[in-house]
C-alpha cells in the first residue's frame, strides 16, 4: 500500500469512514428499533385507555393539544411536573451549567433558550467563547503535557526501554488513570447517589460527557425532586467535572497521538514519502532537540580583519 497515490489514500480513508458510519447505523437500528416500537405501542395503549375512561369529559383534540404544549416546553427544559429541583430552570447554577455545556460542546440539550434575544446571544457567545475556550485548553495542555511525559522518560532510563515502548507505556498508564479518575469513580458516585440509574447508565453518562457527545437523555438529579441546595451542589460539581474531565481527555488523546504507530498512520495518509525514523521511534529527545537547534558553526575566515 506504500505505492498508492495520495488521492487513492484519501479515497480509501473516506470509504473506511463511510463503512464505519454504515456499520454503526445498522447496529443501532438492530438494537434500538425493537425497544422504540415497543415503547410506541405502550404509549398508544395507555393513551387509548385514558381516552376510553375520560374521553367523554374532554373536548376533541384537547388532550393532544395539551401533550403537544407539554412536549414543546420539555424540549426547552421547562417541566410542569411537581419537582422542586426543576422549579427554576434559569437560576445561576443552571445557567452556569448551560454555558459550560456550550463552551465544552457537551450540549446536553436539557434546556435551551426560549426568547429570540437568548438565541441570538447564544450564537454570539458560542462564536466568541468556543475559540477562547479552545485556546485556553490548548495552553493548559501545552503546559501540563511535559509533566506527564516524565513517566516515559523515567521508564526509559529505569528499565532501558526503547522510545516506542516507553511511549506505549506512558499512553497506556495515562489512559487508565483518566478512565479511572474521570469515568469509573464518577460513575460509581453517580450510581450510588442517583439511585434510579444503573452502573452502565452512569458510565454511559460520564463517557458521553467527556467525549462531548452529551445526548442529554440522562442528567444527574433531573426529575427526582431533590432539595434545591443539593441539586445546585450537584450542578456545580458537574460544572467542575466537565472542565477538568475535558482537559484530562484532551491530554490523553494528545498522549495517544504521540505513539509511533499513530504517527505512522498519520504519515501514511499525510504524505507519499517514506516513513522516517522519527515516526518509527517517537519524537526527538530533549537533548537531540537542543542539539538540532544549535546554529551551524561558522567557518574561520582566512582574511585578516580590517584595521
Amino acid at each position: 500500500m506504500g505505492g498508492l497515490r495520495p488521492w487513492a489514500r484519501y479515497l480509501l480513508l473516506l470509504v473506511a469512514h463511510l463503512l464505519a458510519l454504515g456499520l454503526g447505523a445498522v447496529v443501532f437500528q438492530a438494537l434500538e428499533g425493537p425497544p422504540a416500537l415497543r415503547l410506541q405501542a405502550q404509549l398508544k395503549a395507555e393513551l387509548a385507555t385514558f381516552l376510553a375512561e375520560y374521553g367523554a369529559c374532554l373536548p376533541p383534540g384537547a388532550l393532544e393539544e395539551l401533550l403537544g404544549t407539554t412536549l414543546r416546553a420539555q424540549s426547552h427544559g421547562v417541566s410542569s411536573l411537581a419537582n422542586g429541583s426543576d422549579a427554576s430552570n434559569w437560576d445561576l447554577p443552571s445557567a452556569l451549567l448551560f454555558t459550560a455545556s456550550i463552551l465544552t460542546t457537551a450540549g446536553y440539550g436539557h434546556m435551551a433558550p426560549l426568547s429570540a434575544a437568548g438565541k441570538a446571544f447564544c450564537v454570539v457567545y458560542a462564536a466568541l467563547g468556543l475559540p477562547a475556550s479552545l485556546a485556553f485548553v490548548a495552553a493548559l495542555q501545552h503546559y501540563l503535557l511535559p509533566s506527564f511525559s516524565c513517566l516515559g522518560v523515567w521508564a526509559t532510563t529505569r528499565w532501558q526501554l526503547t522510545p516506542a515502548r516507553a511511549a506505549l507505556l506512558q499512553a497506556t498508564g495515562f489512559g487508565l488513570l483518566v478512565a479511572t479518575l474521570f469515568v469509573l469513580l464518577p460513575a460509581l458516585v453517580l450510581w450510588g447517589v442517583q439511585g434510579d440509574c444503573s452502573l452502565l447508565e452512569a458510565i454511559y453518562f460520564c463517557f458521553g460527557s467527556l467525549s462531548t457527545i452529551g445526548l442529554g437523555d440522562l442528567l444527574p438529579g433531573q426529575g427526582r425532586g431533590l432539595h434545591p441546595g443539593i441539586y445546585h451542589l450537584g450542578q456545580f460539581s458537574l460544572l467542575g467535572y466537565l472542565l477538568l474531565g475535558l482537559l484530562a481527555m484532551l491530554l490523553a488523546v494528545e498522549t495517544l497521538s504521540e505513539l509511533p504507530q499513530v504517527r505512522a498512520i498519520v504519515k501514511f495518509f499525510g504524505s507519499s514519502g517514506p516513513v522516517t525514523a522519527e515516526d518509527q521511534h517517537g519524537i526527538l529527545s530533549r537533548d537531540e532537540l537542543d542539539l538540532s537547534t544549535l546554529p551551524p558553526p561558522t567557518p574561520a575566515s582566512d582574511q585578516t580583519p580590517p584595521c
